[in-house]
């Protein structure tokens, strides 16, 4: 695999790939854009305290996720709202997190974006933590090739790891790397180059080549693509996948070059740090990965604007009901603030739990326990 290697020529594409499942992925790109565009603003009108949007990135979250086994194994960062949408995530599973509410894997413990769905789309819960799931990549793909070697007969797996460059800049990320190229683990790593890590503009973040540059450092075999082509996403994934798994595993590493378009996150004004001009470039047709794949579905006859139309005021009615339907449910039962750490409570857990309960007893009036499951009861 070459360092720098971009998939242009339509004629590269594989004859595999149904229209149908082309429909799917650009539908599943506008959800994820819709879905981010009414939760930022459902932040601001203070019914999420925190939100992260991917426009910009929309091709790498659902291209890449396209191109891995149901099985595999993944871990992310949080801007990989698309990858958990690909993989079967549904509106209600993303708006119960949102919400916080009794649905969320996570018990409401987590803060927003901060999905899990290792029990239902393969992928592991999101931490804030930077970096963190670059070597738990790196152990699940370890502990994935001593299961192939013990049975030959189990389906063939990796571990996928996504990450921006920021996160590159992390020790986590050079240990990871290292750990994979010795021990030839079946890992894929998956770096988001959007230009920015939060305020830090890339220029600033290091002087080599990128990313990719660091991969032939370790001796990883490394692919840099364009990540707003979600054909050029598909295809390197599923090349670094098969290689990734051959003559007993291998480590690859990817560079999808995209743009993040929009704030780092709720907390952001990234007006601060980029002119709007700079922004607006990275929003024509030749550059948004939403708007190139809606030409490419336009050229072949299999969209028009008044489909587009029309899919887009269908999702943002469905991301609205089901956000206004997860507001309506209630919150987890109190007993999850102790529970999940211990097998049993040890004795200090217990006495905060029992503290805790009396004191919501004797002053009702100051807290919500009736939002949660069981109320007071669930304690």
């Amino acid at each position: 695999m070459s360092s720098n290697n971009v998939i242009q020529d339509e004629s590269q594409l594989s004859a595999d790939i149904p229209n149908e499942q082309v429909l799917k992925w650009y539908q599943n790109m506008l959800t994820v854009n819709i879905m981010d565009s009414i939760m930022f603003e459902a932040q601001r009108h203070g019914r999420l305290s925190f939100y992260m949007v991917s426009a910009g990135e929309e091709a790498v979250m659902v291209g890449s996720a396209a191109a891995l086994a149901a099985k595999d194994v993944i871990t992310c960062q949080y801007r990989e709202h698309g990858v958990f949408l690909q993989r079967g995530f549904e509106l209600k599973d993303f708006m119960s997190q949102l919400t916080s509410n009794c649905n969320d894997p996570g018990k409401g413990r987590n803060m927003p974006v901060h999905y899990s769905g290792k029990d239902k789309v393969g992928v592991h819960a999101v931490a804030s933590t930077l970096g963190t799931q670059i070597p738990h990549a790196t152990g699940a793909a370890y502990a994935l090739k001593m299961e192939a070697l013990e049975d030959s007969t189990k389906e063939p797996r990796v571990a996928a790891c996504y990450f921006g460059e920021g996160a590159a800049s992390e020790g986590d990320f050079h240990g990871a790397l290292n750990m994979a190229a010795t021990q030839q683990c079946p890992v894929i790593f998956i770096c988001r180059n959007n230009g920015f890590a939060i305020s830090t503009p890339a220029s600033e973040q290091y002087r080599g080549d990128g990313i990719a540059s660091r991969g032939s450092g370790y001796g990883i075999e490394t692919l840099r693509v364009d990540g707003t082509d979600i054909f050029a996403v598909y295809e390197a994934t599923k090349a670094a996948r098969r290689k990734a798994l051959e003559d007993g595993g291998r480590p690859i590493l990817l560079e999808f070059m995209s743009y993040r378009i929009s704030h780092h996150s709720t907390s952001d004004d990234s007006s601060a740090y980029r002119s709007s001009e700079e922004v607006a470039q990275w929003k024509t047709p030749t550059n948004d990965p939403i708007a190139r794949l809606r030409q490419w579905l336009e050229h072949k006859q299999l969209w028009s604007e008044s489909k587009d139309n029309e899919t887009r005021t269908q999702i943002r009615k469905d991301v609205i009901q089901e956000l206004k339907l997860a507001e309506r449910e209630k919150k987890p039962a109190l007993s999850a603030i102790f529970s999940d750490v211990y097998a049993d409570l040890t004795e200090e857990a217990e006495a905060q739990r029992q503290e805790l309960k009396r004191i919501m007893s004797k002053y009702p009036q100051e807290y919500d326990f009736h939002q949660h499951v069981g109320g007071l009861g669930g304690l």
